[in-house]
């Protein structure tokens, strides 16, 4: 399954490297928004639940995996950016659905509170409303050494915390990933992390209020960092909200373990296509995929 590459450009600002799995039996094009410095690696997991129904567009930010090398870093990437990169993709590949991962909620709820006129549903991941104490302590405890760019002290930071719940072989990877960065994205990372905790986290809420489309929630029930109960704190400014609580997953949901995997892809596939939930298959003989080494590439937040 490999998919169709391309770099698209971007108001003559940045250039993006993405990738179309193209499903020639699909009516409807899903577009996955990274967490902060994943690459497309990320979603290789959520690739195999989504593509047998959906066309899949996947892309990395400007300063992180394939699109680092088309742009220039002399100045960090504000959510504000990010939003206005994933409006101008949506209309390229002329996308239906949005799906996000942690950070990634954050430029997601941005676009969608413009309401782009051909999304029709949107699943946030491992988002929450508020920043609590366990992850204020995560990101506290970061901050410095994301500015010394102590990229093994890092990675053994989200190993044990928001990745607490990892096979050993995606923690492994995410700590040679994590120790080899660019300087760049240290410092986008560092940027990223001081933003989350200076900002007034009510500008999601008040982003949540504009979007009339559905929006689904999914949050893991061992995720103390970014909780079920916190995500749920959208409830009363989402219009058509829905909530789903992954039992016995942390933070990185499918990535887990295989009733993680097989439990978000029938909640992401009930709330997009509710008509043909039912006809999903069971797991059966299907490999779990947790030794694909391309998947296991992956960041924090």
């Amino acid at each position: 399954m490999r998919p169709e590459t391309a770099i698209v450009e971007i108001h003559g600002k940045y250039k993006i490297h993405t990738e179309l799995y193209r499903n020639p039996a699909a009516t409807k094009t899903i577009m996955l928004v990274n967490g902060s410095l994943a690459t497309t690696a990320f979603f290789a997991q959520t690739v195999r639940s989504l593509q047998p129904r959906f066309n899949v567009v996947l892309y990395d930010q400007p300063y992180a995996g394939q699109s680092k090398a088309h742009n220039r870093h002399d100045q960090p990437i504000r959510k504000e950016d990010e939003a206005e990169i994933l409006l101008e993709l949506i209309e390229h590949f002329r996308a239906n659905h949005l799906l996000s991962f942690s950070w990634g909620g954050a430029a997601t709820l941005l676009a969608l509170a413009q309401r782009p006129r051909r999304i029709e549903k949107a699943v946030i991941t491992s988002f929450a409303a508020r920043v609590n104490q366990p992850m204020r302590d995560y990101l506290e405890r970061g901050l410095d050494l994301l500015l010394a760019r102590a990229g093994g002290d890092v990675g053994r930071l989200i190993n044990g915390t928001i990745g607490k719940h990892l096979p050993a072989l995606f923690k492994r990877f995410n700590l040679l990933h994590i120790s080899s960065l660019a300087e760049h994205e240290y410092l986008q990372m560092h940027f990223h992390v001081h933003e989350v905790l200076t900002q007034d986290t009510q500008c999601y809420q008040a982003c949540a209020e504009a979007i009339e489309i559905p929006l689904l929630f999914v949050n893991g029930e061992w995720d103390e960092y970014t909780t079920a109960a916190d995500a749920r704190l959208f409830a009363a400014h989402v219009r058509q909200g829905q909530f789903r609580t992954i039992g016995n997953a942390g933070h990185f949901l499918d990535m887990e373990h295989k009733t993680a995997w097989r439990d978000t892809r029938q909640a992401l596939l009930g709330f997009l296509q509710p008509a043909m939930a039912a006809s999903v298959p069971p797991m059966g003989g299907q490999r779990y995929p947790l030794a694909d080494r391309r998947a296991a590439q992956r960041i924090a937040s």
